[in-house]
């Protein structure tokens, strides 16, 4: 028990890299969790010694109890657990299929649930822990042509919510970051090609910039550490000010 466990998914790249790396320099031994093997391995070599590759595909929701067992057989107790996983998909409402909703709604909201439900029974049999949800600006206003992503994002918020009252009795705290626009491949693709919405993301920004993933990682690393012990069930935008944008 000498040492914090942590687990974040989608840790090998973006917001989730900027948060495993955070936590790493901080000690706490850190399980990304990515489907690609390359890419975690790569990863877990840039951010150094504190940080473990666990190369797994999330949408394999019958195979995340086994995951989790063995981390707790392994290591003991998981301390910190940081869903941070999730995939986009942007079309028109009236395209979406119910393919392409179940899809977004299996990554970005049953897998969170699979996994919290897992490393919650850790927790309880260790007297505690954090629990670190990301949603989205998409769930704080509406976001045309993403339907199935607001919807998931929008839910994460309500779980959270739920978990922290049900899970305070046992000592783990559960709370959400909900991102702004931030330096990141995936965010730079989705603006770049849509000048309109780019000019209007900065126009509704306060703090006139966008956000760099460390932004995250440092927010996430405050929720989870004790420095935050009596605070559970919020949902912090971390936005430069643009959910309350005029």
């Amino acid at each position: 028990m000498s040492k914090k466990i942590a687990i974040v998914t989608g840790g090998n790249s973006g917001l989730g890299y900027a948060t495993a790396k955070k936590l790493c320099d901080n000690g706490i031994i850190t399980y990304i969790i990515g489907r690609t093997k390359e890419r975690t391995e790569n990863a877990c070599s840039e951010i150094g010694k504190n940080a473990r590759p666990l190369i797994f595909d999330l949408g394999d929701l019958d195979k995340i109890p086994a995951l989790i067992a063995d981390v707790a057989k392994k290591e003991g107790h998981i301390d910190i657990l940081v869903n941070n996983a999730g995939i986009n998909m942007k079309k028109e409402l009236i395209d979406v299929t119910d393919e392409d909703f179940q899809n977004i709604i299996k990554i970005n909201l049953s897998s969170v649930f699979a996994i919290s439900r897992e490393v919650t029974k850790v927790m309880k049999a260790n007297n505690g822990g954090s629990i670190v949800n990301i949603s989205s600006m998409a769930a704080q206003y509406g976001l045309p042509k993403v339907i199935a992503y607001s919807s998931s994002k929008t839910a994460i918020e309500g779980m959270t919510r739920a978990m922290a009252v049900e899970l305070a009795q046992y000592n783990i705290r559960v709370n959400c970051i909900a991102p702004g626009f931030i330096k990141t491949k995936m965010t730079a693709k989705a603006l770049d090609s849509d000048p309109e919405r780019k000019e209007k993301v900065f126009s509704r920004t306060p703090m006139g910039r966008m956000g760099e993933p460390e932004d995250i990682g440092d927010a996430v690393h405050f929720l989870a550490s004790d420095e935050a012990k009596f605070i559970t069930g919020v949902v912090l935008p971390v936005d430069g000010g643009n959910c309350i944008g005029f």
